[in-house]
């Protein structure tokens, strides 16, 4: 190639170099370049002007309550209602009355059951107490932990606890299992405040039938008839206790309860039905067991049909939450939701909308981050952007571009503080080298097709 070539790429170079702005035009924030209709007033980001661009009026968009909303709710009072009371039919007197003792109770220690409540305390104050603040706090506004129907009981912090069927001691030991687990100090004591899980029922000639429960103390004969206000038959001869255990009905005559002191101490247990009758007839109690037993065995079924009705409802509930949601999110991804954008353009990572979140608002890192932040190969952290329109219609061509100084690397800070409103621009300026390098990317193929064609001239 002659040196007349040379000089030529040289003076063509020098030209297309010294006139690169009509070669490659590169996007810029100029204020100078405004037209005549529109102001263009940058400012830096600074903290106190971040406090002033956060003060613009903007509400984020809601998700639909539907997302708020659960299936729960709801209640069992529904089913047969209230149950009609027994009735009783008096028959003739007998001439002697017999004696059939329940076998005796093996003694054994209370077991925790569904409908007791636990009380939960702490002996000591410092950081146990601290420690189990949630838990006392419950205890307090509780007065307990009532054993549900799955056995357990729901501790704020811990979990839920499978107390049912064991000692005090065994759910002690269980509890203090899980609050180690928690890592929660495990000096606790554990009692049982109200006993509703085991009871017996008192009925007949009585002061007031009642039910009586079984606690941590065994309970006797004479206590269930004393929790129910004594008996209140006037004939002795032919006034009996007849013991309603496991389908087989016993019978005490009341005089010889009175005349012999371990007949008054017979221990009573779980389901036990005790019925004070002034008649002869086992009928009579037969019937009034019987009864009860329908008794409870409909309204077992009804809080059954309950349950079920309620679960029913709920799945109901559940699947059309799950339909509306479903078809919102559709909705979303066809973007047929009227949704608050920024747009991200200039050296970011990837060009692109950005959706303003929900119930919320988003900053600066945010967007520039969700597109992969800003290639410092190309982009100019000294000018980074954020182009935001004058809220005022009558200055329609207005717009304040704040600038983030990148350079230094202590004002990113801010990006996370400065908060973004619907319709913002971010544009991130190139660097001066890669203009120069874009330009001469796109001229150099024009010099070598010059060159050689006068080398081939």
């Amino acid at each position: 190639m002659s040196r007349q070539v040379f000089g030529s790429l040289a003076v063509i170079g020098t030209l297309m170099l010294g006139a690169c702005g009509m070669i490659y035009q590169s996007p810029g924030v100029n204020p100078l370049l405004a037209d005549s209709d529109g102001k263009v007033r940058v400012l830096p980001i600074t903290p106190e002007s971040v406090m002033v661009a956060n003060r613009s009026t903007y509400q984020p968009k809601e998700l639909p309550s539907v997302f708020f909303a659960n299936a729960g709710g709801g209640s069992l009072q529904r089913g047969a209602g209230a149950t009609p009371e027994p009735v009783i039919d008096y028959q003739n007197r007998p001439a002697a009355l017999e004696t059939r003792v329940p076998p005796a109770i093996p003694a054994s220690p209370y077991a925790i059951g569904v409908g007791d409540v636990l009380l939960l305390a702490t002996p000591q104050t410092g950081s146990t107490v601290e420690q189990l603040t949630g838990l006392l706090a419950a205890s307090n506004s509780r007065q307990g932990y009532t054993v549900q129907d799955d056995g357990a009981i729901a501790i704020p912090n811990v979990g839920r606890v499978q107390v049912a069927g064991m000692t005090l001691e065994e759910a002690e030991n269980q509890l203090f299992q899980r609050l180690v687990e928690n890592q929660i100090d495990p000096t606790f004591s554990l009692e049982v405040s109200e006993f509703n899980s085991q009871r017996v029922s008192i009925g007949g000639a009585v002061a007031q039938p009642a039910v009586a429960p079984i606690t941590l103390k065994p309970l006797f004969l004479e206590e269930a008839l004393a929790a129910a206000g004594g008996v209140t038959a006037a004939d002795l001869d032919y006034a009996s206790i007849r013991i309603y255990r496991d389908g087989t009905i016993y019978q005490i005559p009341l005089r010889e309860l009175y005349s012999d002191r371990s007949l008054a101490r017979i221990q009573l247990t779980d389901g036990d039905a005790v019925f004070v009758d002034t008649e002869y007839e086992l009928d009579l109690a037969q019937a009034y067991f019987e009864e009860r037993i329908r008794l409870a065995q409909f309204q077992q079924d009804a809080r059954i049909a309950a349950l079920n009705e309620l679960n029913a409802e709920v799945s109901i509930r559940r699947s059309a939450l799950e339909e509306t949601r479903d078809n919102y999110m559709t909705r979303l991804e066809l973007d047929s939701v009227d949704r608050d954008y920024v747009y991200l353009t200039g050296e970011v990572g990837s060009q692109s909308r950005y959706p303003l979140p929900f119930g919320r608002t988003a900053t600066l890192a945010d967007a520039v981050y969700s597109s992969e932040g800003v290639p410092t190969r190309t982009g100019n952290v000294a000018e980074i952007y954020v182009l935001r329109g004058s809220p005022d219609p009558r200055e329609f061509g207005a717009l304040t571009a704040w600038q983030l100084d990148g350079r230094n690397a202590a004002n990113f800070l801010l990006a996370t503080r400065f908060q973004l409103r619907p319709n913002d621009v971010i544009f991130v300026a190139e660097q001066p080298v890669t203009k120069w390098n874009r330009v001469i990317t796109q001229i150099t193929p024009s010099l070598i097709n010059t060159a050689a064609a006068q080398s081939l001239n």
